[in-house]
């Protein structure tokens, strides 16, 4: 027998929500999601942005729902509850803890890899509280160059990764992703990845756009080539339609060929 879809994990920035567009998050959409979550499914954004700045997006987006679920910076993971979201403790520490010890492993290097990019490139590179290592590239092309050579760095580094979406990219730990926490989430739920949606655009998403986590893969046209390949390679769907938009055709896609619209 078919499941319902009882989880849709979102990626947030060109995937949910295009700034300048009016509106950022289709009314569609919005509707659609609180249709299925009255029906008990429980929607997760699942986000590079820290907890302020997509609570700032989300209100400039004038959204008039609410995610039952965050992942922030593509590995903490909060939970709503009335008027705020709250971390999951177990999960945030153990993640904060595994970084601290990975990142104290890696500061030694950090001094020569700054000096290899800066000497090739004009690229922003910074420490915030998520990362020792954060990087602005001037462009795509710059990026893919820098992205081979610390991925290169990475392999020699046990546990150690590049998250990267379009010019922005930080070191991170291999165990903590999108994909993981979405499957902490699903296990939370006491649900199974035959119960869930994933739809992303991005390069950071291609952790949760695997069906080791979701049953049902989704990207909108806009997604960069490697997300649309991944999805359409697992059986998934690549809508048509952009964004929102696109994120909204495939769950109807989805449930009708699930029998549940």
């Amino acid at each position: 027998m078919p499941r319902p879809i009882k989880i849709i994990s979102t990626d947030f920035d060109g995937t949910l929500f295009a700034e300048f567009e009016n509106p950022p998050i289709p009314h569609e959409l919005q509707e659609l999601i609180a249709e299925l979550q009255q029906q008990g499914a429980k929607w997760v954004i699942n986000t590079g942005r820290d907890m302020s700045s997509l609570m700032e997006a989300l209100a400039r987006a004038g959204i008039i729902i609410e995610p039952d679920y965050l992942v922030l910076v593509e590995r903490e993971i909060y939970t709503h509850h009335e008027s705020q979201y709250s971390g999951l403790e177990e999960w945030n520490g153990q993640c904060s803890r595994a970084h601290a010890e990975l990142f104290a492993r890696v500061q030694k290097d950090l001094p020569a890899i700054v000096d290899w990019i800066n000497s090739r490139f004009h690229a922003r590179l910074y420490e915030d509280a998520y990362s020792p290592f954060c990087l602005i590239a001037g462009n795509n092309g710059d990026a893919d160059v820098i992205q081979n050579y610390l991925d290169d760095y990475c392999r020699t580094v046990p546990q150690l990764t590049l998250v990267r979406n379009d010019v922005y990219a930080r070191f991170s730990h291999s165990a903590y992703n999108k994909g993981t926490a979405l499957a902490e989430l699903t296990r939370r739920l006491d649900c199974q990845r035959e119960q869930v949606f994933a739809v992303g655009d991005h390069l950071n998403d291609l952790p949760m756009l695997s069906l080791d986590y979701a049953n049902w893969l989704a990207a909108p046209v806009n997604a960069v080539d490697e997300v649309k390949e991944a999805v359409s390679r697992q059986g998934g769907y690549v809508s048509a339609q952009p964004c929102g938009y696109g994120v909204a055709d495939a769950l109807k896609y989805f449930m009708r060929s699930n029998g549940e619209g």
